[in-house]
């Protein structure tokens, strides 16, 4: 996440460099940055959050860097592992539970090409891929106890289908509107659609939400 954050301020430093090319003060088209929330949906429902900055680097063509964290994508086949570990347990011991979660940290280097308008609102599609960094976690409990650091008590280890993490990386494509609300304010209605490109099978996430920012 730190080696994120750093690109992102490369990215605004680099934007003063473009102003000094391409535009003047007064010109509301040469970059953004805005902060967002989504709804993220795929294998399950859960919430998205991140900031994105955007450079015109063409009268139609915004590159974009976008860092954000859905709080969870688990898959169907990171369930089923901990179902049956749970059920392995359970031959042995009552009220065995489990809880999974697979939170994954992304960032996003792209492009989106504007749909040419009169008005203030500027629709758009873009296209992007880079990388993220999917944390696997599994937790058990017995009669209400957690028991996760302990499974060897019971003859368990967990395997690395559900344990640790993993770096892949992702695709996105998607598209939505900008429109100016009041002088350098913008708001971002958006839809995107990622693939993790996960060992096994893929980790498809889509994300539905709004930014709030400014222009520069």
């Amino acid at each position: 996440m730190r080696s994120i954050l750093a690109i992102l301020v490369g990215a605004v430093t680099l934007s003063g460099v473009a102003q000094a090319q391409t535009g003047t003060a007064s010109d509301p088209n040469r970059g953004y940055v805005e902060g967002v929330a989504q709804s993220a949906f795929g294998n399950v429902t859960s919430q998205s959050f991140g900031g994105e900055v955007g450079i015109t680097v063409l009268p139609k063509v915004v590159v974009f860097l976008e860092a954000g964290r859905v709080n969870d994508v688990t898959t169907p086949q990171f369930g089923a592992a901990a179902q049956a570990i749970a059920g392995g347990i359970g031959l042995t011991q009552a009220s065995v539970t489990y809880h999974v979660k697979e939170p994954a940290t992304f960032g996003i280097l792209g492009a989106k090409y504007v749909v040419p308008t009169s008005g203030s609102v500027r629709p758009y599609v873009l296209a992007g891929g880079g990388l993220a960094h999917v944390s696997q976690n599994a937790s058990f409990a017995v009669g209400g106890t957690d028991v996760t650091t302990t499974l060897a008590t019971y003859g368990v280890t967990l395997g690395s289908d559900l344990s640790g993490n993993f770096t892949k990386p992702m695709m996105v494509v998607g598209g939505g509107a900008m429109y100016t609300a009041w002088h350098s304010v913008v708001v971002d209605l958006q839809y995107r659609y990622g693939r993790i490109f996960a060992d096994g099978t893929g980790i498809n996430v889509s994300r539905v939400g709004i930014g709030f920012g400014v222009r520069f």
